[in-house]
């Protein structure tokens, strides 16, 4: 008998395997013995009361064998010698998923990176970090695996309309993902992981004859009646191709004047710019778990982490990739322009606990800046914004920085606590950097959070200046059905950067999608 139930644990009895079957027995009538093994289903924390509880939806087995997890594989073929052959732009989740499904389907992928592999990509990364020196083809957001390779990989999406969430976590699986992004209610792989699992997933594309070449940036797109036919790159070569897709990210600015300067359709849209907030992790795990925060949490329980949302004069505020445990870096693509994130290792075992908090930027916001309208006015404020927190910072990519308190009071922070972001901080007036509108919203917003959560509003808490790489400011128009853009065919906007997806799953599951479309197109033109 295989039976699904659901367990209300104390983190140390979910943590021991033994423990939760005599508790499956019990919840069946069964003798502990009758329990041959389980599969974890789905795991969550509820932490709403004094004590935190571990639910745990399991799938136990009862009086016969256990049955190791299967985990479902990809179906490739072999298309080194295949008739049709599609170009992806860009290496990041959507591309590579992309290119899998193409492979799956059998067709080619030339799947062109402008940056470089993920482990020359460390050289820069520590370049930037240690050096304040910005490679522009190769950095946090640009290389193999896109941003997401070094942002922490978390996988929770609430776009289960969009594609099968079950089968992108198996396919990372597969690729060597720990089987408990699975199950967990909230599953993470980790920076540090992220890196085997890209190449590993770019070497499987290689093996079954697709192409997969670095340092080849898009400088233009080959149009022949309104058709897309290929693509040329700044190294000097030409590809050419029955499709094209464009996973290029959401700092992919070039690619976006590229196509408003070749009056190929883009459209503004709205997006979100703000602070990356950092406390000290115990204070996080104080307020979350109800300990004291000179104790240590329950070592069963994992780093506590966040969610807040706040309407500040009809504007949302709102928190965005919170990593605890984690680590702030320096996400500019460009030199003279200071742009942060945060990522958590796969132990999220930093001292400190960090996340975004945004405001929503609205069309109305920037459509006239520089005083003329044009699809790319988002694209401009941002990088306006961006340019103003360099030179607050003082160069070489430190970042200007505030206490919490201090920040709602427009008062210049005297010190500032030590923080997690390798360039350095340094004192600054962040109501001076950031636009007005987005400096008033975050100041209600943070006082609003310290009611919401005791603690949460503090001087020991330091907001580092400039959030804004949150999603893309343009969006690439597409087909609802088709995918295909509505003035070139076969070129296909795809993932982040053309708008249509926000993190790593939602952007896999759109390069699916896009690459399940140019199958179907092919065949029938064929």
């Amino acid at each position: 008998m295989q039976q699904r139930i659901t367990l209300k644990l104390l983190p140390s009895e979910a943590a021991t395997e033994s423990i939760v079957q005599q508790y499956a027995a019990q919840t069946l009538g069964l003798p502990a013995a009758a329990i041959t093994g389980f599969h974890v289903i789905k795991r969550s924390i509820d932490a709403r009361g004094r004590q935190p509880w571990i639910m745990l939806t399991i799938l136990a087995y009862a009086n016969e064998p256990f049955q190791e997890r299967t985990v479902k594989k990809l179906l490739l073929q072999d298309v080194s010698h295949a008739n049709k052959q599609v170009i992806v732009v860009g290496a990041g989740p959507a591309g590579l998923f992309a290119a899998l499904k193409l492979i799956e389907e059998g067709i080619k992928p030339i799947l062109l990176e402008r940056g470089k592999d993920v482990r020359s990509r460390r050289r820069d990364l520590a370049a930037l970090n240690k050096q304040g020196v910005v490679n522009s083809e190769s950095n946090y957001c640009f290389g193999e695996g896109g941003a997401g390779t070094y942002s922490d990989g978390k996988l929770y999406t609430r776009s289960t309309k969009r594609g099968d969430v079950e089968r992108i976590l198996n396919i990372l699986v597969q690729f060597g993902a720990q089987e408990k992004i699975l199950y967990e209610a909230h599953p993470h792989i980790g920076t540090n992981k992220l890196p085997e699992i890209i190449t590993a997933i770019r070497e499987q594309i290689v093996a079954c004859g697709g192409d997969f070449l670095f340092e080849q940036k898009v400088t233009d797109l080959i149009i022949q009646n309104d058709t897309i036919t290929g693509v040329k790159t700044a190294a000097g070569n030409t590809f050419n191709a029955n499709a094209v897709i464009i996973a290029t990210g959401h700092s992919a600015r070039d690619i976006f004047e590229l196509l408003h300067n070749k009056n190929i359709l883009i459209e503004a849209k709205p997006f979100a710019l703000g602070v990356r907030v950092e406390h000290p992790q115990s204070i996080i795990d104080s307020i979350q778990y109800h300990c004291p925060v000179n104790k240590q949490r329950d070592e069963f329980l994992p780093p506590a982490s966040y969610s807040l949302v706040q309407q500040v004069n009809e504007r949302g505020v709102f928190s965005f990739c919170m990593c605890p445990g984690g680590i702030i870096a320096p996400a500019s693509t460009s030199d003279g322009e200071l742009v942060v994130n945060g990522w958590s290792p796969s132990k999220r075992n930093n001292p400190y606990a960090n996340s975004g908090i945004v405001t929503s930027i609205e069309l109305k916001d920037f459509i006239h800046f520089q005083k003329k309208q044009s699809p790319l006015s988002g694209m401009y404020f941002q990088q306006a914004v961006e340019r103003r927190s360099f030179e607050y910072g003082g160069g070489k990519f430190v970042a200007p920085a505030q206490r919490m308190a201090d920040f709602t009071q427009k008062k210049t922070s005297s010190s500032l606590p030590n923080c997690s972001y390798l360039p350095g901080i340094t004192p600054a007036p962040l109501n001076e950097v950031l636009p007005p509108f987005v400096y008033s919203s975050l100041q209600q917003a943070f006082i609003e959070f310290g009611k919401k959560m005791r603690g949460y509003f503090t001087n020991e808490a330091v907001l580092v200046a400039t959030e804004s790489r949150t999603s893309s400011p343009v969006r690439i128009p597409r087909d609802n059905e088709t995918t295909q853009h509505p003035q070139i065919k076969m070129l296909f906007p795809c993932g982040e950067g053309a708008g249509y997806a926000g993190g790593i799953v939602s952007a896999a599951m759109d390069g699916e999608r896009v690459a399940e479309n140019i199958s179907l197109m092919l065949e029938s033109n064929f």
